[in-house]
C-alpha cells in the first residue's frame, strides 16, 4: 500500500478498527497508543489473515485513552508509548503485564515552502516549543542552516490534543535537555502548551500530520513512521553529542543501545543518548495485558506476542520503527509467561 493511500484511509480514520468481520473463535479487542498504529495495524491484519479462529481488532486513539480503557475493563489489551505508572498498574484488577512490543523514534515534521533540508539545534527546538522561538528566520536558525532561504513568517506549532504518550516522550526529552522548556511547559501526557495563537491542537499523530501537510509555515512532532508513509518532511536534529543526526533506522538503533532495564520491570526510557550516531528522540513503546484472565484469550494472546517478536518484527523497518534487539526479545518472551 502506497503512503498516500495509508495516509489517506488507515491512519486517517478517527476511529478505525483493524480485523475483519468475519466470525472468529476469539476475537481480541485493544486500544490505544497511535504512535505505533502502521505497524500494529500490519500485525494484526497479517495475524488475524494467518491464524485460523482468531480475530485482533484495534482502535488507534490514544495511550491515555488506552490505558483508561484497560483500567476500566472494556479491552483486552491496551497500547501505551509511556507504558503505565505504578499508580495506573495499581487501578488493573488483578494486575497487568507491560510488554515493549517495537521501538521508534519521534520527529519534529515541517511545512515550509521552499525548504527542503531543515537542521534544528539543540537549543533551538526546546525553544520553538516553548514558544520562546516565534519566527523562521529566527538568528538561531538561520545560523544553523547556511544558504537555506528562511521565510520572515510565524511558526505553527501543532501539539496533541489527545492523551498522548508520544507527548510523554516528546516533552519528557525536551525537559531533560533544556531547563526553560522543563519550568514553562513540563512533561506529562498532556501539558499545558504556551497560550498563544501560533499553538495549534490536533488528535493522534494522523491528526498532526494532517494538520501540518495542510498549514505552510507548521512544525509538530510525530512518529517518524507516519513521516516517512507520508512523504512529510522533518527536521535534523542534533544531538546530545553536538552530531546533527536524521532520523532511521540505525541512528533509531543507536539511541536504544543504551536502554538498560532494571530487574523484571520492563519500562525504561532512553532521554537523551549520548551516542553520536544516536537519534535524540527514540523510544520503546508497550503493549498492556491483563495478569489475570480467560484462559484462553491469554493463550490466544501470548501466541500472539510470541509471533510479534518473531516473524512481526521483519515488518518493522520497512514502516519506520526499529527491530527489538534479541536482549529485548527474550525478556519479552519470558515476561509474557504472565499473562495467565
Amino acid at each position: 500500500m502506497s503512503g498516500r493511500a495509508l495516509f489517506g484511509t488507515t491512519l486517517g480514520a478517527a476511529a478505525l478498527l483493524v480485523g475483519t468481520a468475519a466470525e472468529a473463535d476469539e476475537r481480541l479487542i485493544g486500544s490505544g497508543a497511535s504512535f505505533p498504529f502502521p505497524l500494529y495495524a500490519t500485525w494484526f491484519q497479517a495475524y488475524s489473515a494467518a491464524t485460523e479462529g482468531v480475530t485482533i481488532d484495534y482502535q488507534a486513539k490514544g495511550s491515555g485513552a488506552g490505558i483508561n480503557d484497560l483500567i476500566n475493563g472494556v479491552v483486552d489489551f491496551a497500547a501505551s508509548d509511556a507504558a503505565m505508572t505504578d499508580a495506573e498498574a495499581a487501578e488493573v484488577e488483578g494486575g497487568v503485564v507491560m510488554l515493549p512490543m517495537t521501538a521508534g523514534e519521534i520527529v519534529l515534521a515541517y511545512n515550509v515552502p521552499g525548504v527542503d533540508a531543515l537542521r534544528l539545534p539543540r537549543a533551538v527546538y526546546p525553544a520553538i516549543f516553548a514558544g520562546d522561538i516565534t519566527k523562521w528566520n529566527d538568528a538561531a536558525i538561520v545560523e544553523a542552516n547556511p544558504g537555506v532561504e528562511l521565510p520572515d513568517s510565524d511558526i505553527t506549532v501543532v501539539t496533541r490534543s489527545d492523551s498522548s504518550g508520544t507527548t510523554f516522550v516528546f516533552t519528557k526529552h525536551l525537559s531533560a535537555i533544556d531547563e526553560g522548556f522543563a519550568s514553562k511547559v513540563g512533561e506529562g501526557k498532556t501539558v499545558e502548551w504556551p497560550a498563544i495563537p501560533t499553538f495549534v491542537a490536533a488528535p493522534k499523530n494522523d491528526g498532526i500530520t494532517a494538520m501540518i501537510t495542510q498549514t505552510p509555515g507548521s512544525i509538530g512532532y510525530i512518529e517518524y513512521g507516519y513521516a516517512k508513509l507520508t512523504g512529510t518532511a522533518s527536521a535534523v536534529l542534533e544531538n546530545a553529542s553536538e552530531q546533527f543526526v536524521a532520523a532511521g533506522d540505525e541512528a533509531g538503533k543507536a539511541a536504544l543501545a543504551s536502554a538498560e532495564f532494571v530487574g523484571e520491570d520492563l519500562r525504561v526510557w532512553v532521554t537523551d543518548p549520548a551516542d553520536p550516531e544516536a537519534y535524540p528522540i527514540a523510544t520503546f513503546t508497550w503493549m498492556l495485558f491483563y495478569a489475570d484472565q480467560d484462559d484462553t484469550k491469554a493463550q490466544a494472546l501470548r501466541d500472539f506476542v510470541d509471533w510479534a517478536v518473531t516473524d512481526g518484527q521483519a515488518m518493522a523497518s520497512d514502516l519506520g520503527y526499529i527491530p527489538l534487539p534479541e536482549t529485548v526479545i527474550e525478556k519479552v518472551r519470558t515476561a509474557a509467561a504472565g499473562i495467565q
